[in-house]
């Protein structure tokens, strides 16, 4: 079980990479959002999806 957890969480990575993420970003904010996000959003955030909730411009 550990395996399959590790490759999902390398799948998750490397999705952010190829869609112009940095990792530890997407993966920081995805974590903190997730116990409250709606069961009805979660695909937004997955890495095509996601857009960083806190844009400092």
């Amino acid at each position: 079980r550990a395996g399959k957890r590790a490759a999902a969480i390398m799948s998750l990575i490397q999705s952010a990479r190829l869609n112009g993420h940095e990792p530890f970003t997407y993966l920081k904010d995805v974590l903190t959002r997730l116990p409250t996000q709606p069961q009805s959003r979660i695909g937004g955030l997955l890495p095509h999806r996601w857009r960083p909730e806190n844009v400092l411009i």
